[in-house]
């Protein structure tokens, strides 16, 4: 399958050479002086990736990596370190204790990408983990980029200083931009179409910074030979384009979500109004002049939005506007566009609908991420996306989410079958999580995948995971691992991650308490991990497996309690509503927040204080806090979307969850006492205030872990384990 516009400007081999060289010595230090890292392009002869590794004659040098690309070379690179020398990188942390001397290949290997593309990022991803990263985060994550063998992935910072200049060079004034953009933490949303102005406005400060950060991410990708996608114009435009172009022609679309038209309700141009190419094409020109081009381009009209018609010649011109807005800007334009709509609103999107938005674009002028393949896959009923390459992804995360999760047999044998299917036109894998630093293991699973050529032997997969990940064997360790694959991590069916317990849920009498998988086997493996503490307990990613089994663990307890609770309540039984809810309310709660406390990656403070650290006023300060603090609770100005990005941290867990089952507690006693019923609508007006008094109460929340890890989950276990 020829994809004619997504030969990428690939940086010079020695530009690419220079980058996988430089990112060794910022993983290996002076040890990276053994590995001799080459870039040569003609080893894929114009097809996916290869690299190779070799073991020269040469005493000084003891592996020789060579790649078709910078990226591949550092796949190459992580393939030696991880299958020869034992070592492990992930988003929770490194073990890199290498072999002296290294280790010398009695044979050449060879590994060729089975598609051409490795792709990375969930647009929500953007707001929901990357918002508030500095440049150091940034180089991190592009380091483990590579070494992943990723070669596609959105760079998106920067582009409201961008859209800000056009919309001041169309006419626009600076009060009906600030009423266009929202505040940092939600503007993945804004970027679609689906939310303006909540949380905003965007400081001027704010479009600096991000540009100076996107000149670098862009750089950096480049010169590892990745392919940078940048975003195009959706149509979607503020208010004050109507003030200045009165004759254009603009449709306000609906409400997105539980928002109303206060912050939602965003005017769509019309795709055959001459102003949407003068628009579309005057961005790209600008986005391209600032920061260069790879010729891919991203565009999202309707995520979660229906279209003004089904009817598919107005669907069909819809997509070739928004195409040539791209090729007025850029006659070699790709367009990357999200499958989500597909599977998000099937009763809209039927085979009609679908074939006519995808044959607006001449075919393999496109690529669609199918985006939730793992689960539900739309290659399937489309005859493989109607002829456009597409990308079979794995979703797996929602809103950034904690809890242990994953669809291991979905992912292993899915990419697989993909490429098998009749007239097939995959080009690749992706990951697109919606928030990413969980779940270490999946992301790993996916990334080998995505050079495998067959599925893999998962039980003795994860053994060698585990060995790797905390630096020696360890036969305790390995047995929670094979118990946790089987369980939380073996989700089939249509499987949706997202966070339901009631630990992080506004409670009711009404809460879901199901779960996949047989909890006693995340209960067996917390007691199997704690056992393997005296042996590897100096392994921060042993402890930071720790902590989130534990907190598995106790989640699990929470649905238990909560349970009880509720049938005390039912039954009117006063002294056992009093026994289970102070147990939960004045111990459980309070230990898992102290457990959370002990670890720096499960911090409130940590977050709060990233956001902060992007400032540069007092006032700035406040406003991405609040910015931060809303966006893990109430997710809008009065719980729109409450909760749907909660996250298990250290001090949320006591102020913001804990807080909300004392008062559910102390309402259901006092409901008992006085033999009034229980009024749900009651009980949420009241917790709104005690949830909206969490994100304005002022308190600083630590960005320093305090305790021992180890000692406060042996506490919990020996308290807790059933």
């Amino acid at each position: 399958l020829l994809l004619l516009a997504a030969t990428a400007a690939r940086a010079g081999d020695a530009r690419q050479e220079e980058a996988v060289r430089a990112l060794a010595r910022r993983l290996l230090g002076p040890r990276a002086a053994a590995v001799s890292l080459s870039v040569d392009p003609a080893l894929a002869a114009g097809g996916p990736d290869i690299y190779r590794l070799w073991s020269p004659p040469s005493a000084a040098v003891a592996v020789a990596v060579t790649g078709s690309s910078g990226v591949a070379a550092a796949a190459g690179l992580y393939r030696y370190l991880r299958d020869f020398c034992g070592c492990h990188l992930s988003w929770s942390g490194a073990q890199l204790r290498l072999p002296d001397p290294l280790p010398r290949l009695r044979a050449e290997i060879r590994a060729a990408a089975p598609g051409r593309y490795r792709y990375y990022q969930n647009v929500c991803a953007q707001s929901y983990s990357f918002v508030w990263w500095d440049w150091a985060r940034w180089e991190r994550e592009i380091d483990w980029m590579a070494l992943s063998g990723i070669n596609l992935a959105p760079a998106f910072a920067g582009q409201e200083a961008v859209w800000q200049r056009v919309y001041r060079n169309l006419g626009l004034n600076q009060s009906e931009i600030d009423k266009y953009f929202t505040g940092p933490a939600f503007l993945a949303w804004n970027r679609m179409g689906n939310l303006r102005r909540w949380a905003g406005p965007l400081p001027p400060a704010w479009h600096l910074k991000q540009l100076y950060l996107q000149y670098r991410i862009v750089e950096r990708m480049r010169s590892l030979g990745m392919t940078t996608v940048l975003p195009a114009f959706a149509g979607h435009v503020p208010q004050g384009i109507l003030r200045v172009f009165p004759r254009v022609n603009a449709t306000r679309l609906g409400h997105w979500s539980h928002f109303d038209c206060t912050y939602s309700c965003v005017y769509l141009l019309d795709p055959e109004d001459p102003m949407f190419q003068v628009i579309g094409t005057l961005f790209l020109k600008e986005l391209i002049k600032e920061f260069g081009t790879d010729h891919v381009y991203s565009a999202d009209t309707f995520n979660e939005m229906t279209p003004l018609s089904s009817d598919p010649a107005y669907l069909s011109r819809v997509s070739n506007a928004i195409f040539r807005s791209m090729t007025g800007a850029d006659p070699k334009a790709l367009w990357l566009m999200q499958g989500w709509l597909f599977q998000h609103q099937p009763d809209f999107w039927q085979p009609a609908q679908v074939r006519a938005l995808l044959h607006g674009v001449p075919l393999g002028r496109m690529i669609v991420l199918d985006l939730f393949a793992e689960s539900k896959p739309v290659y399937q009923w489309t005859e493989s996306f109607y002829g456009q390459p597409f990308i079979w992804c794995m979703l797996h995360n929602f809103g950034g989410n904690h809890g242990l999760f994953g669809t291991v047999e979905a992912i292993n044998h899915g990419p697989f079958a993909a490429r098998r299917f009749p007239n097939s036109t995959m080009v690749g894998t992706g990951l697109v999580p919606e928030g990413i630093e969980q779940n270490d293991m999946v992301y790993e699973l996916m990334n080998e995948l995505g050079w495998r050529q067959e599925p893999l032997d998962l039980p003795s997969w994860v053994t060698c995971y585990a060995e790797r990940r905390y630096g020696a064997p360890n036969a305790a360790a390995a047995g929670a691992w094979q118990l946790l694959l089987r369980s939380v991590y073996n989700c089939t069916g249509v499987c949706v991650n997202h966070n339901r317990s009631p630990l992080v849920r506004r409670p009711s009498l009404r809460m879901d308490t199901e779960l996949w998988y047989n909890a006693s086997d995340v209960y067996e493996a917390w007691r199997l991990l704690l056992s393997a503490g005296a042996e590897l307990g100096s392994s921060p990613t042993f402890l930071y497996d720790l902590v989130d089994v534990t907190r598995q663990a106790a989640q699990q307890l929470v649905s238990d309690y909560y349970l009880s609770i509720r049938q005390a309540f039912q039954s009117h039984a006063l002294p056992e509503l009093l026994t289970a809810g102070g147990v939960l309310v004045y111990d459980l709660l309070p230990e898992l927040d102290s457990l959370l406390s002990s670890h720096s990656l499960f911090l409130l403070g940590r977050w709060l204080e990233s956001a902060r650290a992007m400032a540069t006023s007092d006032r700035e300060a406040e406003q991405y806090e609040l910015n931060a603090r809303n966006q893990v609770t109430l997710w809008g100005p009065s719980g729109n979307i409450l909760d749907y990005a909660n996250k298990q941290l250290g001090g949320l867990v006591l102020d913001y969850y804990g807080v909300r089952w004392s008062l559910f507690v102390s309402v259901l006693v006092e409901s008992l006492n006085s033999g009034q019923p229980f009024h749900q609508e009651q009980f949420n007006q009241a917790v709104f205030q005690v949830e909206r008094g969490f994100i304005y109460n002022k308190k600083h929340y630590p960005a320093v872990p305090a305790g021992d890890t180890m000692e406060i989950s042996r506490k919990l276990f020996l308290k807790y384990y059933p």
